[in-house]
């Protein structure tokens, strides 16, 4: 039979112990602690990219400030080496970089810019750990709209001193997911008062966009999981500036336009893909471009003043970019149509489309084909049909996120 002494110092040294094992246990953890040893800025056209090096995965919490404008960094039980600072020079996005305490990284931002992407990447070829972040250079408004801790990007087990209940560590995690999911937006040409092209049959060129827009929503959502949203789900005029608007509003990684052509010749036929160029690449693409734009006058809204918009010098910066990235996509479209159905020669064209005109959205036109050819037309009210064109123009775009996300980070 144990005393009651006996059982005091038995506890008593049990509590020792667990102080010591506690002791060991949190020095074996700050010895495990990543390391950061360098950290790298690179400048692109209307966006930048950060890159931090490290010898293991590590939990991070980053967001903007304002007054002055700074992008914050904060990690957890991460060494930083004192010298990644030193050979950073400044450049048209950040001026100066900042250690503070506890894992704490700060850039001073030389302009308005929101974050787009923040991600680990595991190693790879001679990388170890990666951490980066991009930036895009955005208005005030859209910087201001971002700033604080309620927008940040953090890493599913990041702790701060606020998010210890379960359910605010679960609203976290929510938000993290729906920053990561693609977000795609679909635009059904023309609408409501505004038919499009009329087929040898009197079919509307508005009714094909709007069926073939819901057949690929739903062939992108069900085998890719990306969020689709269309620019109208119904048979409504839309002018060609809100149609940008709403794949801003949207936060669209991707656009897509999809109409269906016309023409004098009535064996003209073959699918097309068109991004932005202000000159457009042959007269037929110019005439379609002008016949197009128009478009906005059917319900008295003229919008001539539109291309005026990226003579703004720090959008025509984005948009350089986004044109790159059009382009990109376009070639996987140019591919992935070409197993499914017959394609113009010169497939990949260029004209002044309004709709193309998102500055940070990259944009792509489609014309499935032509309604002034009595066999494209028959083939493009048939649902097969447009299910077979949907399989490829989903796969086209599942392969350009999937190539944005294993792009070789430098």
């Amino acid at each position: 039979m144990l005393t009651g002494g006996y059982i005091k110092k038995f506890v008593k040294s049990l509590c020792c112990g667990a102080v010591w094992l506690a002791a060991v246990f949190l020095c074996s953890q700050s010895a495990q602690a990543a390391q950061v040893s360098s950290l790298r800025i690179g400048q692109g056209i209307g966006n930048v990219r950060i890159v931090f090096d490290a010898d293991s995965k590590f939990n991070y919490n980053v967001f903007l400030l304002n007054e002055p404008r700074r992008l914050v960094v904060d990690t957890q039980n991460v060494k930083i080496n004192n010298k990644v600072s030193k050979g950073i020079e400044a450049n048209n996005f950040v001026s100066q970089v900042r250690l503070g305490a506890n894992g704490r990284v700060v850039f001073d931002l030389q302009k308005p810019a929101v974050i787009k992407k923040v991600f680990m990447l595991p190693p790879q070829s001679n990388f170890s750990w990666r951490f980066v972040i991009d930036l895009e250079v955005a208005s005030e408004r859209e910087f201001a709209s971002k700033v604080g801790q309620g927008n940040a990007f953090s890493s599913d087990t990041y702790q701060t001193a606020s998010s210890s209940s379960s359910s605010s560590s679960s609203m976290d995690m929510a938000k993290q997911k729906k920053k990561s999911q693609k977000i795609v937006v679909l635009d059904p040409g023309h609408g409501g008062v505004d038919p499009g092209a009329i087929g040898v049959s009197g079919v509307y060129e508005k009714n094909i966009t709007l069926a073939m827009a819901k057949e690929l929503k739903a062939e992108i959502e069900d085998r890719y999981g990306y969020k689709v949203y269309l620019t109208r789900s119904r048979d409504i005029f839309i002018p060609l500036r809100d149609r940008v608007k709403i794949a801003r509003r949207y936060e669209a990684d991707l656009f897509l336009s999809i109409h269906a052509d016309s023409a004098y010749n009535r064996k003209a036929q073959g699918l097309s893909v068109y991004t932005l160029s202000e000159t457009a690449s042959d007269k037929e693409a110019a005439a379609l471009a002008e016949k197009e734009n128009k478009a906005d006058i059917v319900a008295g809204l003229n919008f001539a003043e539109h291309s005026k918009e990226v003579s703004d010098i720090l959008l025509n910066l984005a948009q350089r970019e986004t044109m790159n990235r059009s382009a990109e996509f376009a070639t996987f479209m140019v591919q992935e149509m070409r197993k499914s159905t017959h394609t113009l020669d010169n497939t990949h064209r260029f004209a002044g489309f309004a709709v193309l005109k998102a500055p940070d959205v990259p944009s792509v036109l489609m014309e499935l084909g032509y309604l002034s050819n009595k066999t494209e037309e028959k083939q493009l009210k048939q649902k097969s049909y447009r299910k077979k064109l949907a399989v490829s123009a989903a796969r086209a775009i599942n392969k350009y996120f999937e190539n944005m996300q294993h792009a070789s980070v430098f």
